[in-house]
């Protein structure tokens, strides 16, 4: 029996395991924010990967962007090393999760099997596929137990708000310089016959008008900065809408919709703040004078980000020609450039035809509309040798009943094992060489 076909078999029989595993790290709550329970979910993986013979690391980022005495930004870094020298394969995937939100049948943190399927929030984003990588990574240690180089795997924080307090960090203190790990995996839910090469760029602004304050009822006393928002929403719609409905990408982005510029009005803060929950009062009679949005913008690796604030600021700068009293301040809070792996680097050509070997077609080769940590392991850690690869569905990230299909872990799991027989073994090594 081959490598591969032992392979198989270790990560089947791991299928209660695996279950009950992602069950595990379901039952975890690590909402971000704030960013709560990161360190017991380090911990648990630190007793796990322990376990398995890893040699772990506890890092917490201190001063990093989120980071605090209340809410500290834990991140778990685990190590085995192979018998012999070689390169590292790292599995990068994050332990936090975005808010429960309204509409859920199931307990968002109960881990419910049902039908095949693991509910929670993090199950497809990402508990699910750090599971798989955990598991995957097991099975291939029993099989080849004397591997060449080195297999990580890493459990990171505040994936969902940018990332600071977790791979940007790392790849900050040397932890994904390319000299210590030459391939990185990220097991994000993009389904498991897709390999993603990347993603499009963001920039993140806060725009403010400003006003006058006065009685509201006399408003004609004052300069409503709500009405100026209104206008630069008018404009949005009437012109910057339209035209980045027209910017198309070569770039295979999924779903079809967003191989388009778009942006999104992530909030708006005018006027009085809202009160707490159990103020019974009214508001007070006033204008606003002041009122705030942001905005999300994603952009293509066709584009220029100095063309994508400048038209943001041309929009302004229009208002303000036409408009009385308009003024405004605009702050930058967030940009990350487009990254895109190609299609010949080797950990997109091993994980490929561990994807064929497994399901029996070629993949097919996406980009991701939102960013996830490639970017931080591009532009920071220099390794351009990483992909995304990993089980569930990329269109039940952050809604209500979020699962994850265990076929679908396991089939990953296989994926991922076979990728790092290709990669750390001879006998794999000869495979490639040989186009098997």
């Amino acid at each position: 029996m081959s490598l591969s076909e032992r392979l198989v078999e270790a990560v089947e029989a791991r299928r209660d395991d695996l279950v009950a595993l992602t069950q595990d790290l379901i039952r975890i709550p690590t909402l971000n924010p704030p960013g709560e329970n990161y360190r017991e979910i380090c911990d648990y993986l630190d007793r796990r990967l322990g376990a398995a013979g890893f040699e772990t690391h506890l890092v917490r980022a201190h001063g990093a962007l989120g980071d605090s005495d209340r809410h500290p930004r834990w991140n778990i870094v685990a190590r085995r090393e192979g018998g012999g020298a070689g390169e590292c394969v790292h599995f990068n995937s994050h332990i936090d999760v975005v808010e429960v939100g309204r509409g859920w049948t199931t307990d968002p943190f109960g881990g419910e099997l049902k039908d095949g399927r693991i509910y929670g929030r993090g199950a497809c984003d990402m508990k699910g596929g750090l599971a798989a990588s955990i598991i995957a990574a097991e099975a291939f240690l029993e099989v080849c137990p004397d591997f060449d180089g080195a297999v990580e795997i890493s459990g990171t924080a505040d994936e969902e708000s940018g990332g600071f307090g977790g791979v940007a960090y790392l790849a900050e203190k040397g932890w994904f310089a390319p000299d210590r790990v030459q391939h990185v995996i990220i097991p994000e839910p993009l389904n498991k016959d897709r390999i993603c090469l990347g993603h499009r760029g963001v920039w993140w602004a806060e725009i403010e008008t400003h006003g006058e304050i006065a009685h509201g009822s006399m408003p004609f006393l004052g300069d409503c900065a709500v009405r100026h928002m209104g206008a630069v929403m008018h404009e949005m719609e009437e012109t910057l809408f339209p035209a980045l409905a027209r910017k198309r990408t070569d770039m295979p982005v999924v779903p079809e919709g967003a191989r388009q510029s778009t942006l999104n009005i992530n909030s708006i803060h005018g006027g009085e703040s809202e009160q707490a929950a159990d103020y019974t009062g009214l508001p007070a009679p006033c204008v606003p004078d002041s009122c705030r949005m942001v905005i999300d913008r994603r952009f293509l690796i066709e584009e220029d980000i100095a063309e994508v604030r400048e038209e943001v600021m041309a929009l302004l700068r229009a208002v303000a020609e036409r408009r009385e009293g308009f003024r405004f301040d605009i702050r930058e809070l967030h940009s990350v450039l487009p990254s895109m792996t190609e299609k010949s680097a080797p950990v997109v050509r091993t994980v490929a035809d561990a994807i064929a070997q497994t399901i029996g077609q070629p993949p097919q080769y996406v980009v991701s509309p939102g960013t996830y940590d490639q970017k931080h392991i591009d532009r920071i850690g220099r390794l351009h040798n990483c992909i995304a690869y990993g089980p569930g569905i990329l269109d039940l990230a952050h809604k209500p009943d979020e699962y994850v299909g265990v076929d679908d872990m396991l089939i990953s799991a296989r994926v991922m094992g076979l990728s790092l027989i290709r990669l750390l073994t001879e006998e794999g090594r000869m495979a490639d060489k040989q186009g098997v």
